[in-house]
Order: structure tokens, then C-alpha cells, then sequence
């Protein structure tokens, strides 16, 4: 074996390793919890955790509620999204490039901080039902509602993004052809365009069915407790003593690789393939007077929909505390908000705490990604499509049962009752989470890296790096010298997604961090969302500076991505 190829095995087998350790383990450990008596002993193999769970009626209630949740926001991001794409790719309309920006909006903000806004915005007592003397009820009877609306609207973009880039590569010819046979257009769709960009919208309504099916922000905020993520959060408490927690875990887990599985099969086993690329891109059609101004109307009504929580956040921030109540708009207005989630203790801890988690999961998955795509690209040997599946899976994956999965971990040698214990533990008195939250971010936005990295050795030669290997140059100085240079537009785009995403986590942040001292920016968000007074008002403050973060990346990853940025968000 020649020694390029050993030192191939030697990466592959050093990232199976490390995969196999923050992303296999956790899930396994999940699943052997969910199947002993005693979680701390493991004694004794028994399939009644599993079946106390389908036995009690509120966890089966939980589970419905959830799917009915994912199904119906992704049905709706969907109905959403489709139709937006085919506007942007086919047609031209008055301020068609603005709206092509604005229409990513959504991402910008986390669907748990937009739930803050919505609330107040849509609430029993908020602005629309003041405007409109309504009294739709979100918090009540309409919860159900409210977290689909919500979520809809923050994940409609990850579907555009993945159909827009599907129809960008259809071959027009055939669409042309259709036409010239007298097919209509609906008929075109239906019968020719919807078959081929099958495989992008389940690329993209996955993601959303997976993302809505274990969202645990934004029922918390709404107080819709009857649903999974938040049965599982509130028995994170039991973790030590009870399998509960772990059978309802593992249920979530294989319901949503299940559905993943089934979708997989019904919507993208059997996709047409294209028998070769498009030779020209489709040709955009001016849609003149109304029509434009209907293509335009459509763009803005979605928009404004999505910016709703966004408007909601933004002025509850801006409120003084008390004036905004059965009011169109606050009373009075102020910027003490601002300071306060800049200069609180609370508020001020949590930054730093998510800063520096955030740059240390970059750089773990810089390095990671790196190697990762370089096997993938450069090299031949057996085992790539194994390290490239484990690199996307956290993707299909649910957040919450990676999260859950490390705090077993904290639970189990060496961390506990080894030589590890007090590195890294969730459950205690004195708990030190940093080292799983780093380590939970990084699994969790690798598949950024990992495809960014990709996407630029795709569009690089390699005959540099051998020419500096044939001029004396070792592989890892040719790498560095040449590969990171050549590619660092794409790296760069990759670790701003996977920062900015990172420091506005979710799932691991209300699971891992327990301790005030340890919250990142998210939970210290949810934390001052249930305090009295100026909580509410902070809380929101925050979820602005989020925003702004998420605009300043968002942008930076657009400008060097460009289109490819939709396969970022691709399983």
C-alpha cells in the first residue's frame, strides 16, 4: 500500500473515531437506557419502558401532538415556499432582486425568540386583535395553531432555498417541448417540473419536518406542554433514576427517522433523473402590468407574515415596561431594554458563554470539516460514502435526542466514577456542561462545514497540490499552503453559518446548561422570558442583537456561496 493511501486510512479511520464518539455514542447510550430498569446500573434488558410509554395516554398525546405539528408546518412551509420559487426562477417582476433577499428574513431569527413577538402581536391582548377588535386567542384554545404559524414562518426558507436551486437546474428544453405540444401550464407543473425538483423539496421539507417535530423553544414559550420535546425536557429532572426519559427519547428518535425513511421512499426513491445537465439556464418571463404587480403583491403578503414576530420582538424591545398592553403600539418608548441585555449580569454571562462556545465548536469543526472533505474530494479509498453519511446525519437526526445523549454520557464512565469525572457533567451540584455544549454544537453544524468544504475542493484543481508534492512538500504544508487558500471563501462562508447558527442553538442549550453561570445567550432568553417585570422586555432585547448576528452572517455566507448556499441546508 503506497503511503499517500495509508496516511488516507489514517485520517478516514481518526474521523470515524471521533464521529463515532460525539455523534454514535450518544445515541446509543440513549437507546440502552430506554431498554434497562435501572438507567445507572443497567440491569436487567426489559421492553417495558417502551411499552409504559404507548400505555400512558399523555406521552401518546405528546407524540401525536408533535407529528401533527411537523406535518402541518411543513404542509404549510411548503404551500409557502413552492410557489415563490417557481415566481423567482421563472418570472420577472418590479423589485423581484429585493424581494429575493427579504425572502430569507425568517432565517434570521430563532422560531423560539420569534414565538416572544408573536405573541405579542397576535395574543389576546396584543396589536392585530386591538387593530382589528378580534379576540383569537394564540396562548388558549389556538396554541396548536400558533406554534405551526410560528414555525412556518421561520423555516419556509430552508424549502425555497432547495426548490429555487432544483428548478435553477431543470433543462428548459423539456418544459419548452411540453408546451409545444399544448400543455398549460398546470399541466407542465404537475406532469413534468413538480417530478424532477422531487428530490430537492424533500431535501427541504425534511429538514423543516424534523426541525418542527422536535422544536422545543417555541411550545416552552407558547406553554404548549403536550407535545414530546417538552415531555422529555421536563424529565430531564428523572434522568437518574427513571427510564422514561430515555423510552420517550428513543420513541422520538425512531419516528422521526421512521417518517424520514417513509418520505424517503414515497416522494424521493423514485425522482426522474435528468440525462444530462442543462446546457442553458431557463429563460425568465416578464410578467407585465397586474400580473408583476400580483407577482410582487405575493412576495410582500408573505413577507410581511414572516416579519410579524420579527416587528413583535423589535418593539417589545423597544417598550418601556408596562406601556405596550391592548395597544396598537407601546406608549412610550426607550432603549433601556438594549443596555440591559448588553450590561445584566444574567444577560452579559450568557454572550460571553455562547461566544466562546461558538468559536470553539468553529474551530473543532473547521478541522474536522477539513479532513472530512479532503477524503471525500481528493481521495479514492473505500469507506468515504460511511464517513460522509455519519457527517450528514445530524441533519436527520433530532437535536433534542443528540442532546439528551450527552447528558447519558455525562452520566456514564469515564465521566462519571472515572478519570473523567468533573470535566464535563449536566446533572449536580456544581455542573461543568461546557465541554458537551461545545462538543453538541460542533456535531450539530459539521454538515455545514462538511459541504462548504466540499463545494470548494469541487471547484479546485488539484494539480497544484501535487505539483508542490512532486516539488518536496509534504501533504499537510501543501494542504495548508495551497488547499485552505484556494477554498477559504467557502471555509469561511461554512464556519459563519455554523457560528452564527451555534450561538443561537436551541435544543442543547435548554438541555445541557442547568446552572445560571453556564446559560448560553438561548437559555438565558427563556430564562428571562419567565421572569416578572422587565423580563419579557430584556429577553426580546437579546433576541435583536440575535438577529442582527444572524443579518451580518447570513449576508457574509450569501455573498461567497451564492447559490449554493441552499446546500447547506440539504440531507
Amino acid at each position: 500500500m503506497r503511503r499517500a493511501a495509508i496516511w488516507h486510512y489514517g485520517f478516514l479511520t481518526a474521523m470515524l473515531l471521533v464521529l463515532g464518539a460525539l455523534l454514535l455514542y450518544p445515541i446509543f447510550l440513549t437507546t440502552r437506557g430506554a431498554f434497562f430498569d435501572d438507567v445507572a446500573g443497567h440491569k436487567g434488558f426489559t421492553l417495558v419502558n417502551l411499552r409504559l410509554v404507548f400505555e400512558d395516554p399523555s406521552l401518546v398525546g405528546g407524540l401525536f401532538n408533535s407529528l401533527r405539528i411537523a406535518a402541518t408546518t411543513t404542509l404549510l412551509a411548503m404551500t409557502i415556499a413552492l410557489p415563490l420559487a417557481v415566481l423567482s426562477v421563472r418570472c420577472r417582476f418590479p423589485l423581484k432582486g429585493v424581494f429575493n433577499a427579504l425572502v430569507l428574513v425568517p432565517l434570521i431569527l430563532p422560531p423560539f425568540v420569534g414565538a416572544i413577538g408573536f405573541k405579542m402581536m397576535l395574543g389576546r391582548h396584543g396589536a392585530i386583535n386591538t387593530l382589528l377588535g378580534t379576540d383569537f386567542d394564540l396562548l388558549g384554545d389556538a396554541q396548536f395553531w400558533g406554534v405551526v404559524a410560528v414555525q412556518a414562518l421561520s423555516l419556509y426558507p430552508i424549502v425555497y432555498l432547495n426548490a429555487t436551486a432544483a428548478l435553477a437546474n431543470l433543462d428548459p428544453a423539456l418544459d419548452e417541448a411540453a408546451e409545444n405540444l399544448g400543455a398549460g401550464f398546470l399541466r407542465r407543473f404537475f406532469t413534468i417540473t413538480l417530478p424532477l425538483i422531487r428530490p430537492g423539496l424533500f431535501a427541504g421539507g425534511t429538514i423543516v419536518f424534523i426541525w418542527s417535530f422536535t422544536e422545543l423553544g417555541t411550545p416552552l414559550v407558547f406553554d404548549y406542554k403536550s407535545v414530546t420535546p417538552v415531555q422529555i425536557f421536563l424529565g430531564l429532572k428523572e434522568v437518574e433514576s427513571s427510564p422514561q426519559p430515555y423510552a420517550l427519547t428513543l420513541v422520538m428518535l425512531v419516528v422521526a427517522v421512521g417518517v424520514y425513511l417513509l418520505g424517503r421512499v414515497l416522494f424521493g426513491g423514485r425522482a426522474y433523473a435528468m440525462h444530462a445537465k442543462a446546457s442553458r439556464a431557463a429563460s425568465e418571463h416578464a410578467l407585465p402590468g397586474w400580473r408583476g404587480a400580483l407577482a410582487a403583491a405575493a412576495f410582500a403578503g408573505v413577507i410581511g407574515l414572516a416579519l410579524l414576530p420579527h416587528l413583535g420582538v423589535v418593539l417589545t424591545a423597544l417598550a418601556e415596561k408596562g406601556t405596550w398592553y391592548r395597544s396598537v403600539l407601546p406608549a412610550e418608548w426607550t432603549l433601556h431594554n438594549f443596555r440591559e441585555a448588553l450590561t445584566h449580569p444574567d444577560a452579559f454571562g450568557s454572550i460571553v458563554n455562547s461566544l466562546k462556545l461558538s468559536l470553539a465548536a468553529v474551530a473543532l469543526n473547521l478541522s474536522i470539516g477539513l479532513a472530512v472533505g479532503y477524503l471525500l474530494v481528493r481521495t479514492t479509498i473505500k469507506g468515504r460514502w460511511l464517513l460522509d453519511a455519519l457527517c450528514m446525519l445530524p441533519l436527520a437526526v433530532p437535536g433534542l435526542v443528540l442532546a439528551f445523549g450527552y447528558v447519558a454520557m455525562s452520566l456514564q464512565w469515564p465521566f462519571k466514577g472515572g478519570p473523567l469525572e468533573g470535566l464535563a457533567s449536566v446533572i449536580g451540584a456544581n455542573p461543568n456542561p461546557f465541554p458537551l455544549l461545545v462538543a453538541a454544537y460542533a456535531v450539530r453544524r459539521l454538515p455545514y462545514i462538511v459541504r462548504a468544504t466540499v463545494a470548494g475542493l469541487e471547484q479546485t484543481s488539484g494539480q497544484m497540490e501535487e505539483a508542490a508534492l512532486n516539488l518536496g512538500a509534504s501533504r499537510l504544508t501543501a494542504v495548508r499552503r495551497i488547499i485552505v487558500p484556494l477554498i477559504a471563501a467557502n471555509l469561511i462562508a461554512g464556519a459563519l453559518l455554523a457560528f452564527s447558527f451555534s450561538m443561537l442553538e436551541v435544543s442543547d442549550s435548554l438541555i445541557l446548561a442547568q446552572s445560571p453561570s453556564d446559560f448560553p445567550i438561548t437559555k438565558a432568553i427563556f430564562s428571562f422570558t419567565n421572569r416578572l417585570a422587565d423580563g419579557v422586555s430584556i429577553a426580546s432585547a437579546m433576541g435583536v442583537w440575535g438577529m442582527a448576528l444572524l443579518t451580518a452572517t447570513l449576508v457574509g455566507a450569501s455573498v461567497l456561496l451564492g447559490k449554493k448556499l441552499g446546500a447547506i441546508f440539504r440531507v
